[in-house]
């Protein structure tokens, strides 16, 4: 792999959207989904069938975090044993309950990133100063997503099937022109303000392969180009969803930069990233019934000043 290029060297005459919206925008691109968007999305409603799309938090098999991330910890405060001797509480009826809490990043399992979250040479989302990260996100946070919520049409890509595999392969790579070349072999057309759910199942091999999954970890994805920047520009996709940590491959193959489209989608032109979505029951039903598209809603926790929030994104075919 080549000696890596810094981000500003990379992306030095990558598209942006800042200002697009005003200098005081904070959800970038989810500004494309008008009320009319909404409406399109629900067009889409054929059956009434829903699919939650969030994974399991505290999966008995796991939860697959970026590495350096611990999975979350839930604690039972109390329970019946806590009754079992003197000093428990004691309410009118003689009441009982259990109570608990998370210890989580707030990244950790399916989730919505800020478009604070990521930046370079100095500047987040819309010009702010990555400054105003310090001790919390005072810009760009994920409190504005949240406040807003998401929907709108949704489309699945499913390019495991569409590459006729189980899943899609470490390091595996496609592009837009795949995107597009899977839809029309679904039978559907990549419109825009579209928003995108892209199906790898690659996090299959973290349930098959235990820690090993994290030896050489370089997921699959969609990988950096001029041509693919402009193409998300061009057709105004608000919201990128896939089934993988980080909605990218991890390190491009040719510049060896990590996640450059981190930088080159949410930072710059304000897409809005979703990430660890669990597709297979959606996937399931889309290529038994044809249907790839559907009203896709989000609504991730309003979390003051936080880089990003857990989701149960909700799609409704």
């Amino acid at each position: 792999m080549p000696e890596a290029p810094s981000m500003e060297e990379l992306l030095r005459t990558a598209p942006t959207n800042w200002g697009k919206w005003g200098e005081q925008d904070e959800v970038g691109a989810l500004n494309y989904l008008t009320a009319q968007e909404v409406l399109r999305g629900v067009a889409h409603i054929k059956t009434g069938s829903v699919f939650t799309l969030q994974r399991l938090i505290g999966d008995p098999k796991g939860d697959p975090v970026w590495p350096g991330r611990s999975p979350a910890q839930r604690t039972m405060i109390l329970d019946e044993s806590s009754w079992d001797g003197d000093g428990a509480p004691a309410f009118p009826g003689g009441l009982h309950y259990a109570d608990d809490k998370l210890d989580t990043f707030l990244q950790g399992s399916t989730q919505y990133d800020a478009l604070g979250h990521v930046w370079y040479g100095g500047k987040i989302w819309n010009g702010y100063d990555a400054r105003t990260t310090v001790g919390g996100l005072n810009r760009a946070s994920v409190a504005p997503i949240a406040e807003r919520g998401v929907a709108g049409r949704g489309v699945l890509l499913d390019m495991a099937r569409f590459r006729g595999k189980e899943n899609l392969d470490k390091g595996e790579t496609f592009s837009h022109e795949d995107l597009e070349a899977c839809a029309k072999h679904q039978g559907v057309t990549i419109e825009r303000h579209d928003i995108l759910v892209i199906r790898t199942n690659f996090l299959k091999l973290f349930f098959d392969q235990g820690d090993d999954f994290y030896d050489g970890f370089c997921e699959p994805g969609l990988v950096h180009s001029p041509e693919l920047l402009r193409w998300f520009q061009e057709r105004e996709i608000p919201n990128l969803v896939t089934d993988t940590i980080a909605n990218e491959v991890t390190y491009d193959p040719d510049s060896g930069v990590a996640l450059p489209l981190h930088c080159a989608l949410m930072r710059n032109l304000g897409v809005v990233f979703t990430e660890i979505c669990d597709l297979e029951k959606l996937a399931a039903s889309c290529a038994e019934d044809g249907q790839y598209t559907f009203l896709y809603t989000a609504a991730p926790l309003k979390v003051n000043r936080a880089s990003g929030s857990p989701v149960n994104p909700v799609v409704i075919k």
